[in-house]
């Protein structure tokens, strides 16, 4: 066993998760759309006792819903970009954070320590709809002393974090 192996551990230990806590995070990350009937075939327990499972980890905070990969290209969504945030004061985050919540094309959003105090990815339909974003609605929130864009060419990967398998 290897150092982030022990450490994956120790936390499941320290947050009362078991072996069949750390199976069903592990098969969840990989396929979330899997019924609880063939978790529990594939673990030897019931679907039931998955459901009970997963009620337990959303409750701990671990588990936080599942959502649905879906190919934005696809739906006309051909516009990412990433924006460093600013600010006048590193102590109007919360207040800026609150009002760039309120911008629905606005899908992550990070305090970060470096160049920007915040940096966030936009999704939009089109050129035009960024530049809407970037300048009447960004424009209008107080503390936001400038910003600097970046958009993205193509996204090369995007994957959960491999966490230790308990399998």
């Amino acid at each position: 066993m290897n150092n982030n192996q022990i450490d994956y551990l120790f936390m499941a230990a320290k947050l009362n998760l078991d072996k069949l806590d750390l199976q069903i995070i592990h098969e969840m990350m990989e396929n979330a759309g899997i019924s609880y009937a063939d978790l529990g075939k594939k673990f030897f327990v019931s679907g039931g006792t998955i459901h009970v499972r997963i009620k337990k980890l959303e409750e701990l905070g671990i588990v936080k819903g599942t959502k649905l990969n879906v190919d934005l290209k696809q739906m006309g969504y051909d516009v990412i970009a990433f924006i460093g945030i600013f600010l006048e004061k590193s102590s109007l985050y919360d207040s800026v954070a609150r009002e760039l919540q309120k911008i629905p094309e606005i899908v992550r959003l990070n305090y970060t320590t470096g160049n920007y105090s915040m940096f966030a990815e936009i999704v939009c339909k089109d050129i035009n709809q960024l530049r809407f974003v970037l300048h009447d609605e960004l424009q209008k929130i107080k503390g936001i002393e400038r910003t600097e864009t970046f958009i993205s060419l193509e996204e090369s990967f995007s994957r959960n974090v491999q966490v230790y398998n308990p399998l």
